[in-house]
């Protein structure tokens, strides 16, 4: 029981730290940001092998797909800020929206003790 406990404890502080990152990708000049979501990502990596064969494991594993694939969007759509503003910024504004979906979807099911349907 303190395991599932100390879980709940790193798993609620990495969906804050991730929501925190999110909401800050959606404002212009959050420098923050990136460093707050690599140390969330370190958190995901370090305790998820504590959640294996828990409901857990699947916010991790949630968690961690949802930043790698954030970063590789990010990292895709960047030279679009090159070429233009407005279709830089309005990549970038779809990417953190989807992103804070994942989150706060995530953070719904983590309140209500439920694991995360991975699609397949």
């Amino acid at each position: 029981m303190q395991t599932l406990n100390g879980l709940n404890a790193w798993g609620t502080v990495s969906y804050i730290l991730h929501l925190i990152v999110a909401v800050a990708a959606l404002i212009p000049g959050a420098q923050m940001g990136p460093l707050l979501l690599v140390v969330a990502l370190v958190i995901d990596l370090v305790k998820r092998g504590d959640a294996v064969g828990t409901w857990h494991a699947s916010h991790f594993r949630w968690r961690i797909r949802t930043v790698i694939i954030a970063g590789i969007l990010y990292l895709v759509t960047a030279p679009l800020w090159l070429l233009l503003f407005l279709p830089g910024w309005l990549a970038w504004l779809a990417i953190s929206i989807w992103f804070l979906y994942r989150i706060v979807s995530g953070m719904v099911r983590l309140n209500k003790g439920l694991p995360m349907e991975i699609p397949a």
